[in-house]
């Protein structure tokens, strides 16, 4: 039987992060990936540049039941930690925007970091390697895997969440918890589009491609970025981003001048253009087209000198305060995360070991710790893989 320090399960962003980081410490690891293809959602991450962290990280950035669990790991590793590293390695990046850092060329030159960093620590890496059982022993734990059985003191689970289940996502993380008796909160898919009611989706299907700046709202919870009209509904990152936060049966408010007064703007073309037709003023501050259906769906015709201020308030007020209702999301096949998880009631904040299973650890996706778009869930999966690799 093979034996061994450490067994890393899942050879994503917090296993490679978390493997080295033990590696380094001197302890023997075996990372153990069940694909054949190691590190696939940072090579799909950001269109193939992978969005490694953001400059502005912090526990705001994130949904959980328990919102103070992931302050001691990201301010023991911060996006400047990370950022230390990708420059020793010679990786050239910019800023894209609202501090989201993306590779100038290749999301494998992020990849490749953690490779090196892994083979430099003495890592053992394994593909295509199931683990079909998983026992606590006295010395630790016994695993039944495809190479055989293996031993180890310590057993990290980093197996991610159910989002984009082609690239090999499962429920494995979140069986192993269930078998142990830790608590797993109702998971959902996460930064993901919004799919919409029949009429809306018949009157808006022309718009697909198009994208437009807006203020996508639930509550007192907004975000200003740009949208995406889909064939199936609404995408872009200001979706992505409340779509975190909406539940079946909500509406989302959107503004589609965030910062900027139409009525004001409709008054001046009123006074300037009086024979101009609504479509046609509209199609200024947006594409023709979008300004013909967004108009049609708006009940919105006649000319400007024909609008009362009440009538131009009501124009206005259409554009500001759309209020869309989705049928659904594109589920986890699209999904960037998976929202919930394993409850961190259970789990030590500083070394992200279950409280009642010593030696047995669960980091980055899998926990109940969701970040907003552009880094922040790569950030988190750094900082908990160093979290439990320093304690392992």
């Amino acid at each position: 039987m093979q034996q061994v320090d450490v067994v890393i399960i899942g050879a994503g962003a917090s296993g490679l992060m978390c493997a080295a980081t033990a590696g380094y410490r001197g302890r023997s690891v075996l990372l153990l990936e069940h694909t054949g293809k190691i590190g696939r959602k940072i090579l799909m991450s950001g269109g193939g540049r992978c969005n490694f962290t953001n400059m502005h990280n912090s526990p705001a950035n994130f949904l959980s039941q328990n919102p103070h669990f992931c302050k001691s790991a990201l301010s023991r590793y911060t996006a400047q930690d990370f950022i230390d590293l990708v420059d020793r390695h010679g990786v050239e990046y910019h800023e894209k925007t609202l501090g989201q850092l993306f590779c100038n060329e290749s999301s494998k030159e992020i990849l490749q970091v953690l490779l090196t960093e892994c083979d430099w620590a003495g890592v053992e890496i394994k593909t295509e390697t199931q683990v079909h059982k998983l026992q606590q022993t006295d010395n630790g734990f016994q695993l039944q895997t495809t190479l055989g059985n293996i031993a180890a003191k310590s057993v990290v689970v980093a197996t991610g969440g159910l989002s984009i289940p082609n690239g090999g996502a499962t429920s494995f993380a979140y069986d192993i918890a269930e078998q142990f008796s830790l608590s797993v909160l109702p998971r959902s898919a996460a930064l993901v589009p919004f799919t919409l009611q029949p009429k809306d989706k018949e009157q808006l299907s022309e718009l697909s491609g198009v994208s437009h700046r807006v203020r996508a709202s639930i509550g007192k919870t907004s975000f200003v970025e740009m949208m995406l009209f889909t064939h199936r509904g609404l995408s872009g990152p200001a979706m992505l981003q409340i779509s975190n936060y909406w539940q079946p049966g909500m509406e989302v408010e959107i503004d589609l001048f965030p910062d900027f007064d139409l009525l004001e703007w409709l008054k001046e073309q009123r006074d300037s253009r009086p024979k101009a037709e609504i479509t046609t003023i509209m199609a200024q501050q947006m594409s023709k087209r979008m300004a013909q259906i967004l108009c049609t769906k708006f009940e919105l015709t006649g000319v400007m000198g024909n609008f009362s201020n009440k009538q131009l308030e009501a124009i206005a007020s259409a554009f500001h305060n759309w209020t869309v209702k989705p049928s659904g999301t594109e589920g986890y096949r699209t999904a960037e995360v998976t929202l919930g998880g394993i409850d961190t009631d259970a789990i030590n904040q500083k070394t992200m070991e279950a409280k009642t299973l010593p030696g047995l650890y669960f980091i980055g996706e899998c926990l109940d710790v969701t970040g907003h778009l552009g880094g922040h869930n790569f950030q988190w999966a750094w900082a908990s893989g160093v979290a439990a690799g320093q304690a392992v």
